[in-house]
């Protein structure tokens, strides 16, 4: 296994190295800040740095150094000469323990707290730290774009950088023994009848013998010997392939109340929410559709501009938005290829007979295909209908469904945390 080490260095003379230790000692204190931060910044403004500020006395560490030297006295508890409670002269120097010249200050002074900034990007990845798309399980192949390096056996040809060495030693192993065996064998007989006419009795014709062997045989240790150990038909590579990747394909629906009984302050509250929607799926989430759907009495799929922008208006059915979802899921998103999310806002003012229309079509045509459904009302006077409906709801199907109440701007990171943390059960 290799292993990268990057010692480019940052401002002042920081290597990355350092900074992302720091980051990891330090990770409560900058989530404490990140979180501090979302409630006092605009949604528009959450796409950047942030100064975090840790006390000094937390960045406090233990050191080696060099005492005072000298003689110096000290009581130790069980000594001869003192008992509790007796009096001692304090040390020269007027400052006790210190080593200052006992002098004191009319101002006070000290250290400042210790301060750096994070990016955009290290501000996101606190921002959205253990948050999910609750029960994304289902996998389709997306062919042509997401792939992995898969390896994918051993070649004769290829790149010198992917040679297999012990493959290539054992092909020339086996090359060496294949093209010396009869060679071999034969050195083995001759050897054998060498050793034989040793021991016997020495006479010329055994001499001349014994020289004609020595001679065969001193040629065939040069013949094997003039075997390469190693030759270019032995090389061995590794073999590597671009294999299909089964991803994760999901569907994100977004949908808005915009009649009249949301005013400017709801509609405010409810586009930031989805702003910080958005803003979670576009960058923890490569493959995913995103439907933005408005509603009054009529309901009708916008694009991202219009979703946010659009000042139209008008009464309150809020079934026709669950309807016109239901519709789309079936002509685009089949919920057996597809992870199927929806997140709702609403003030919760509808139509008294629409709301139990609205439960009856989610239980039936929505949440039987859908992996998660969130509702957040916003700034309700108190709740209506349509929340009543739905807390039943949410009572039936907990782990499909779930509802959180926006007050002000700064509910809104606290509640879509708990909509999207990271379940226990999620990462068995």
């Amino acid at each position: 296994m290799a292993y990268i080490v990057d010692r480019r260095l940052n401002g002042k003379h920081k290597s990355a190295v350092n900074r992302q230790r720091f980051i990891r000692r330090f990770r409560a204190h900058i989530r404490d800040a990140v979180n501090d931060a979302v409630s006092k910044r605009s949604i528009q403004d959450m796409e950047r740095g942030e100064r975090i500020t840790i006390p000094r006395r937390d960045l406090a560490e233990p050191q080696f150094h060099h005492g005072n030297g000298g003689k110096r006295g000290m009581v130790h508890p069980g000594n001869k000469t003192f008992n509790r409670g007796d009096r001692i002269q304090r040390p020269d120097g007027g400052g006790g323990q210190g080593s200052g010249d006992g002098e004191a200050s009319n101002q006070g002074e000290g250290a400042d707290d210790f301060a750096f900034e994070i990016d955009k990007q290290e501000f996101l990845n606190f921002l959205f730290e253990d948050l999910e798309l609750p029960n994304l399980v289902k996998r389709h192949l997306e062919g042509a774009k997401t792939f992995r390096i898969k390896h994918g056996g051993i070649v004769s040809q290829g790149n010198p950088a992917k040679i297999h060495i012990v493959r290539s030693m054992r092909q020339a192993s086996m090359r060496r023994r294949a093209l010396t065996s009869a060679k071999r064998r034969q050195l083995r007989e001759l050897q054998a009848e060498h050793a034989d006419l040793l021991e016997q009795e020495q006479s010329p014709e055994r001499q001349a013998r014994l020289a004609e062997l020595d001679e065969r045989i001193a040629k065939l240790e040069r013949r094997i010997g003039n075997i390469p150990f190693l030759d270019t038909v032995d090389l061995r590579y590794n073999h590597h392939i671009k294999q299909p990747v089964p991803v994760s394909r999901a569907v994100m629906f977004c949908i808005m109340d915009v009649s009249g009984s949301m005013n400017q302050d709801m509609k405010d509250l409810a586009k930031r929410f989805f702003l910080l929607l958005f803003l979670f799926l576009e960058r923890n989430y490569e493959h995913i559709d995103v439907v933005f759907i408005r509603h009054h009495t009529a309901a009708k799929e916008v694009d991202e501009e219009e979703f946010f922008y659009s000042r139209e208006t008008g009464g309150t059915i809020v079934s026709s938005a669950l309807k016109l979802t239901a519709d789309i899921i079936q002509e685009r998103y089949p919920a057996d290829e597809w992870n199927i999310y929806a997140a709702q806002a609403s003030d919760g003012d509808n139509w008294n007979d629409d709301s139990p229309a609205c439960t009856k079509i989610l239980r039936e045509q929505l949440l039987p295909h859908m992996q998660y459904f969130s509702y957040v009302e916003v700034m309700p006077r108190k709740h209506q209908a349509l929340w009543l409906e739905y807390e039943r709801l949410q009572q039936a199907m907990p782990d499909a469904f779930a509802m959180q109440q926006l007050d002000s701007p700064a509910d809104i990171y606290p509640a879509f945390r708990e909509l999207f943390k990271r379940r226990m059960e999620d990462n068995a």
